[in-house]
């Protein structure tokens, strides 16, 4: 008889936890299966992507705004596995209202073995580039929902580049890609080139260039087919090697470039952390200005401290003038220490961040570009300042102040009062 009741008093039990065991309910199956969905979306959209069944749109492309073209807008993406694991199809189109022409590019890639490890990527592509800049292969996506120096750029080139390139993980935490290139470059601006007792205009290039990016503290997962970043470690090294080659493809031009960038972060708290951003570039042989190098700065040629506000960029000189400084060689430090935010309402909760920059550089044979006037940074450049981010809807203020080897006669013309944005998905 109590081995009866004893049965009937475990059935019972089990039967109850059962039902009120949440995960077994469809409802809640339901729900987690929702949850899991918006976080995959949420995700996306971080990285740029707004993503359909066989098509993520890139987030990129829809609106921009620059001096040189004005308004821009486009559409492009990118296929996704929903369509094929083995190979992808991107292109996009953009047209810029202000001068009035369209922008393009197509490319593809493919799988070269089942691990994910390895793509072949051949692109096309006829756009603009900021005169100055330097990117690195293996920052295959940058994104950001407000690109805040964009708005102000006024320097351009056009080119029309036709590349072929290898995407290799030579392990989870080494990313290598190696690229054939031939562009043509022409300067949207007043410019002369002076190479060899020619002046150019506009000139053809043929680059050969090798990148790395070794990430040694991050953790890696392999995700259908593909490496993903799961646990970011610091600190964090880009290396590139440039080679651009005179006589094969028309090109006209021999010229090396050797970039460096490493990044690292001191974590307090979650919120609380200090980062140190270091870059350099050296470029040596005749190299264009399209070629070379700026600080990238962020403070507009107007007089007074009004007539220059606009937004803060993240790793931008706030003070430093568009087309103030162009070298041939040059190091940045970038220091921002960001503080536990002020908690002073559960939907106000402002952070204070502390700025200093540093960059020096300079430039040989300044005298063989034409029809541009700038300085160079052999005398090294400093700005400090702060940053109260997320006072409205994302949105702060930013004061910065210029000083030592470049500081300014006129007091205000040293100061840098913007706008921060900051949303974070």
């Amino acid at each position: 008889m109590w081995k009866y009741y004893l049965t009937v008093l475990c059935v019972f039990f089990v039967l109850r936890a059962q039902s009120q065991t949440p995960i077994a309910t469809k409802d809640t199956v339901v729900i987690q299966q929702d949850s899991i969905k918006k976080r995959d979306l949420l995700r996306q959209l971080g990285n740029g992507f707004f993503p359909t069944k066989y098509f993520d749109i890139d987030l990129r492309y829809l609106i921009k705004y620059n001096q040189y073209e004005g308004l821009r807008n486009g559409f492009g993406g990118v296929t996704n596995d929903g369509l094929s694991e083995k190979f992808r199809i991107n292109s996009y189109v953009a047209y810029g209202f202000r001068d009035n022409r369209f922008k393009y590019g197509v490319g593809g890639s493919l799988r070269l073995e089942n691990t994910g490890r390895t793509w072949l990527n051949v692109s096309y592509i006829d756009d603009l580039q900021e005169t100055g800049s330097s990117k690195f292969l293996t920052d295959k996506r940058f994104f950001s929902f407000f690109e805040p120096r964009l708005l102000n750029i006024d320097l351009f080139y056009k080119f029309i580049k036709q590349s072929v390139s290898i995407e290799h993980a030579l392990t989870p935490n080494i990313l290598s890609e190696f690229q054939l290139a031939v562009s043509n470059v022409n300067p949207t601006y007043n410019y002369l080139y002076l190479n060899d007792g020619r002046a150019y205009s506009e000139f053809n290039l043929s680059t050969a260039i090798v990148s790395f990016q070794y990430n040694p503290f991050s953790k890696y997962t392999l995700i259908k087919n593909r490496l993903k970043e799961t646990t970011v470690g610091f600190p964090k090294f880009s290396f590139q090697l440039t080679q651009a080659v005179s006589g094969i493809f028309k090109s006209e031009f021999n010229f090396s470039k050797i970039d460096f960038r490493t990044l690292y972060e001191i974590r307090y708290q979650p919120e609380s952390f200090t980062r140190f951003v270091l870059t350099a570039g050296y470029a040596h042989g005749d190299a264009p200005l399209s070629h070379l190098y700026h600080a990238y700065p962020n403070n507009i040629n107007k007089e007074t401290i009004l007539q220059r506000f606009s937004v803060a960029g993240i790793d931008s000189f706030e003070t430093m003038y568009f087309n103030e400084f162009f070298s041939d060689r040059f190091t940045t430090l970038q220091f921002r220490h960001y503080f536990k935010p002020f908690h002073i309402a559960s939907r106000f909760k402002p952070q204070l961040v502390l700025i200093s920059r540093f960059a020096i550089g300079n430039m040989n044979n300044i005298n063989k570009h034409q029809g541009i006037t700038f300085g160079t940074l052999d005398k090294g450049y400093t700005e400090s300042g702060f940053e109260i981010n997320k006072l409205l809807f994302g949105f702060g203020l930013s004061g910065t102040y210029r000083y030592g080897g470049y500081h300014l006669p006129e007091f205000g013309d040293n100061i840098a009062v913007k706008f921060t944005f900051n949303v974070t998905l």
